[in-house]
């Protein structure tokens, strides 16, 4: 067994490693442009869910308890168990973030696995497998896509904010901001916050009821990278609650972001 308090190095390793056969798994199942041949039915309201999603789910909760086995275990497709309020290392899955677009043969879909430690992210891994790009994060350690380095620039930016996310929050954006670049909302929220943290996303907004396995990879993902995430009161997301779903949320880099919570919050 592990130590209490394991080292992110030394897990990272084989949580990339998980993530990438998960990949593997996804891929039979993926039609690009046309509807999956996985299984499909819903769930709640109208949420997809597919049978790769339960296989990948079933493969990573096997892999990531034997490398942590003291880490409790929160996932979009596992029935919750409440013993991981007690649990001070916690591992946080979406085995696909964007069923939706797995589904219907859209690229932007993801693995997300963070390992959380008392209500906030210290490992944090998104393997999007149709680009090829693998993210990692280690709190305090940096982050990075396809082994280099994720570092947001500092400098202002000299053009309009390049914005992703739902309609009614881009526009009130805009009508604050000023002019931005509507860009694509991307399906996969892990995938759009990760992209606000490579620089290709200004800013990247979600709508309330995000849940801690969508975002809580991406997060440190994003702030190892020079950016946050915060709600619109300006607090930073903490993570295992019994209730683990957030408000409306903006992902920006830091030097953006007091500008762009003002114009949400107006």
């Amino acid at each position: 067994m592990l130590p209490s308090s394991p080292s992110m190095s030394s897990l990272a390793p084989a949580v990339r490693e998980a993530a990438r056969q998960a990949g593997e798994l996804a891929l039979p199942y993926f039609r690009s442009g046309a509807q999956t041949a996985a299984k499909l039915w819903y769930k709640g309201h109208s949420s997809p869910v597919t049978e790769a999603d339960i296989a990948l789910d079933t493969f990573l909760k096997r892999c990531l308890t034997e490398l942590l086995p003291q880490a409790g275990w929160l996932s979009e497709e596992t029935a919750d168990d409440p013993s991981r309020l007690g649990q001070s290392h916690v591992w946080i899955v979406d085995p696909i973030d964007g069923t939706r677009a797995f589904a219907t043969g859209h690229p932007d879909w993801a693995i997300s696995i963070a390992l959380v430690k008392d209500g906030a992210p210290v490992l944090g891994i998104l393997h999007a497998p149709i680009h090829n790009r693998l993210y990692e994060a280690r709190s305090g350690e940096g982050a990075w896509c396809n082994g280099e380095r994720l570092h947001l620039s500092a400098a202002e930016a000299g053009s309009r904010a390049r914005v992703a996310g739902p309609k009614p929050l881009v526009d009130r954006l805009e009508r604050r901001l000023g002019p931005v670049e509507r860009l694509p909302k991307v399906p996969s929220l892990a995938l759009r916050l990760a992209r606000v943290a490579e620089g290709s996303i200004d800013v990247g907004l979600v709508s309330a009821h995000a849940q801690d396995w969508d975002i809580a990879a991406a997060d440190l993902i994003l702030r190892e990278a020079g950016g946050c995430l915060t709600e619109l009161d300006g607090s930073t997301p903490v993570y295992n609650k019994p209730q683990p779903s957030h408000d409306e949320m903006i992902a920006v880099a830091s030097r953006l972001h007091p500008r762009a919570i003002g114009a949400m919050r107006a």
